[in-house]
């Protein structure tokens, strides 16, 4: 029997690791389809009539027929779908889609183009290079300082703002950024990566496409 989800990406993306992560904590097995960003395949037009923007992730629920694209919101529709990390009371689900939000604007997407650069993926001189980790590192302090005494980014138990910023965090190491003042932040991701079903970018996302176990 073929699994229920099919997710489309590429083993260096952050986003597609967020849902990729998703589904695995929730343990839910998913056929991984590789997308060759080099060759283009994000801009055939048979994947852009799946996934509009020509970005990675697409992910294809095959029970309803359902394509999605968007980390953001394919962790919020997953979360409505398996009844799984969406928050406990309705307060939790808006705290939570704030600080996806808030991921999306200063987080991600600086650690992401600091990333980029670090690795050689994209050009960039030292001084964008230093522009993207000094915004890093500010939105950083902002997360750290409000995990102060907190297990959780909201409410008691994991949420899907979890899952969406420690996918951005765990890349920070290979965008250069140093992580050692951040100890709230790095008591956080023990915890993340101490749940069942965790995996790390690497052994999560493969370099080809593999049916699911």
């Amino acid at each position: 029997m073929s699994a229920r989800f099919e997710l489309h990406g590429i083993f260096v993306s952050g986003p597609s690791y967020k849902v990729g992560l998703m589904l695995s904590l929730a343990g839910q097995a998913f056929d991984y389809v590789h997308v060759n960003l080099r060759e283009g395949e994000h801009k055939r037009p048979d994947y852009v009539a799946k996934q509009r923007y020509g970005q990675v992730p697409l992910l294809l629920d095959k029970s309803n027929g359902r394509q999605l694209c968007q980390s953001a919101a394919i962790l919020e529709y997953l979360a409505d779908t398996i009844a799984k990390f969406g928050g406990a009371t309705l307060d939790e689900r808006l705290q939570a889609r704030e600080w996806m939000f808030w991921d999306f604007d200063r987080l991600s997407s600086s650690i992401y183009r600091a990333r980029v650069i670090k690795l050689g993926i994209r050009p960039g001189t030292p001084e964008m290079l230093e522009e993207y980790s000094g915004l890093s590192r500010v939105a950083l302090k902002v997360l750290d300082e409000h995990l102060a005494g907190r297990s959780w980014i909201v409410g008691e138990g994991l949420t899907i703002a979890d899952i969406d910023i420690y996918g951005a965090v765990v890349f920070a190491g290979e965008a250069g950024i140093d992580m050692v003042p951040y100890a709230n932040i790095a008591a956080w991701m023990k915890r993340v990566e101490a749940l069942p079903g965790f995996a790390p970018p690497a052994s999560l996302l493969p370099h080809e496409s593999k049916a699911a176990a």
